[in-house]
């Protein structure tokens, strides 16, 4: 029986909701003939709501990483100055993709674990005046934090003409996003996390600003030229073929945003943080983050008394729990918790006792009850 379990509570791919399946078991269409078209007018507005933006939201179909790199051709060109801050594995990626385009790239690291801070970017901008585009991640999937995209963004426009890029991909659908508010310039997410789909589809919208910038820019590129994608867009359709049954899947996500309002999903993740944050202080078990930036969508800890990788083998053996490892030099020393998209307070309280019970089995020294007793409370507390 256990191996017909997966409870999968991983940062991504995150679980998808019954009526997205069956939303994405439709007979297949042609994706250049009207009903194409016509789904495609209809989930053009809803996109715009999730990125909080006036501008159309293009559909790559391809990983998340297509879009961090489709980001990256359509606003630098090789031998430009580009910043980019690095606060994780997937700030590092950022700055690979800018390296491999043989884009001149400085970076602003901290470390793992904490955010980047607003006045080192004022600080190195006023010093370095060619930077043609900041990148930056909202969420920052391997350390559980959240960037203060709003105040950097600020700080760039106000030191410099540089463009803001921004790696939404862990966490647009799951927190507030005000791409427009917050003078984001190319906001990048993807289908596998909050959004609540299988990986296959990245997301990108694109200020006025940036348009000017993609257009002068000799960079060379194809599929990932986003002014295809936007001269397509206009017309209801993709330039290539799109994966459609992970559209369909879309229109079903959008209306369940809709149906829950956004405001309450918003609400909804970040009571799940407070709850498995509780959970980990009453079991004594350290965060790896400090709870004034962590993340909405991820939990990142850090145990000091046992291994991370045995709890994470005994809860996967014993439960089919699935929960994430560390990466790079943290692999091994922490396990991570997705609690995003398909995910509720009844799935936290569920884990948390499966952690509990892992705990127990490896010899870890546990109060069970007590986790799931915090986190219950946290939930009382919120909804009275």
């Amino acid at each position: 029986m256990i191996n017909e379990s997966n409870l999968l509570r991983i940062p991504g791919p995150s679980p998808v909701p019954p009526s997205i399946q069956r939303a994405m078991s439709q007979p297949m269409i042609g994706h250049r003939g009207a009903e194409t078209s016509a789904m495609m007018k209809r989930i053009k507005p809803e996109l715009k709501k999730v990125f909080g933006t006036k501008q159309d939201v293009m559909i790559i179909t391809g990983s998340g990483t297509s879009g961090l790199e489709t980001a990256a051709v359509n606003v630098a060109a090789t031998g430009d100055e580009v910043l980019v801050l690095v606060s994780g594995s997937f700030g590092d990626r950022f700055a690979k993709i800018c390296e491999e385009y043989k884009m001149k790239t400085h970076r602003i690291e901290v470390e793992w674990g904490d955010e980047i801070k607003v006045e080192d970017v004022a600080n190195f901008l006023k010093e370095n005046k060619n930077i043609k585009a900041v990148f930056m991640t909202q969420c920052e999937t391997s350390t559980g934090i959240m960037n203060p995209i709003e105040e950097l963004s600020k700080a760039v426009r106000e030191n410099s003409d540089a463009l803001v890029v921004v790696d939404g991909v862990s966490c647009v659908g799951g927190v507030v996003t005000e791409m427009d508010a917050w003078g984001v310039d190319v906001f990048v997410t993807g289908s596998q996390k909050a959004m609540m789909l299988p990986a296959g589809l990245a997301f990108v919208a694109v200020s006025d600003k940036a348009w000017k910038v993609i257009e002068a820019n000799e960079q060379a590129r194809f599929y990932l030229d986003l002014r295809r994608y936007r001269d397509n867009l206009d017309k209801d359709t993709t330039p290539f073929t799109p994966g459609l049954s992970l559209i369909f899947g879309l229109e079903q996500a959008l209306n369940l945003m809709n149906e829950e309002g956004l405001e309450n999903v918003y609400a909804r993740h970040t009571l799940m943080k407070d709850m498995t944050r509780a959970a980990m202080k009453a079991l004594n078990v350290p965060l790896l983050t400090e709870d004034d930036v962590a993340s909405a969508t991820v939990t990142a800890v850090k145990p000091d008394t046992f291994e991370a990788e045995a709890l994470r083998k005994s809860v996967k053996t014993k439960f089919g729990l699935s929960l994430a490892g560390g990466q790079a030099h943290l692999k091994g020393e922490i396990f991570r918790i997705g609690h995003m998209g398909f995910c509720t307070p009844a799935d936290v309280l569920q884990y948390i006792g499966i952690i509990e019970l892992g705990m127990s089995d490896i010899g870890a020294e546990v109060e069970l009850g007590a986790g799931v007793k915090a986190a219950q409370e946290v939930y009382v507390k919120q909804n009275n």
